[in-house]
């Protein structure tokens, strides 16, 4: 589970014009019509070709646990794409991004200052070119350790330095022990 991942992916999902479909035979038939057949969404949720058939004609109503999962993300996965793709856009060019988290941050900076790590509750409106480094990270597949380093060098810029008009010898943004994270766009 990637919690920065799964923030950036929830917060396009949000907007979405219309809902996804709900129940497993409708999810089944979203899947194969997007795929072109059984056979491949098959392959892809790990279960026979006559289970997906069964699903798509209605025999079988309700899944185990973890296929279920699996049949919710990769139904979301595909889910209105030019909507997913326009709400990313406009956050990289010119909307920016929220990020709104409780965790532990700290800084490095030159000696005297108070530099002491300590939880803190911050919504920070980011600026559009961080939305788009954390959304093109986000397409390359970079694990989560990457999307918290330019999180924090976001933070950096904008809520501890205030743009460059604040704390310039600031060196580091420690961002540690997550207790809450979520984005908006």
């Amino acid at each position: 589970m990637s919690l920065f991942g799964d923030g950036l992916d929830a917060a396009v999902h949000k907007a979405f014009t219309r809902p996804a479909p709900k129940s497993a035979p409708a999810q089944m038939r979203y899947l194969v019509k997007q795929l072109k057949g059984t056979r491949p969404v098959a392959q892809l949720l790990r279960v026979s070709q006559r289970t997906v058939e069964r699903y798509v004609k209605g025999q079988i109503k309700k899944p185990r646990p973890d296929l279920a999962a699996r049949l919710e993300r990769e139904v979301k996965k595909r889910w209105q794409p030019q909507i997913r793709a326009r709400a990313r856009q406009k956050a990289a060019t010119t909307g920016g991004i929220v990020i709104d988290t409780r965790a532990r941050m700290g800084y490095t900076a030159p000696i005297g200052s108070t530099d002491q790590d300590r939880v803190r509750h911050l919504t920070v409106a980011l600026p559009p070119h961080y939305a788009a480094r954390l959304f093109d990270a986000q397409e390359a597949g970079v694990g989560d350790q990457q999307l918290k380093e330019i999180a924090a060098e976001a933070l950096k810029e904008v809520y501890f330095q205030d743009n460059g008009r604040r704390a310039g010898q600031l060196e580091e943004v420690r961002f540690t022990d997550i207790e809450h994270l979520e984005f908006d766009l």
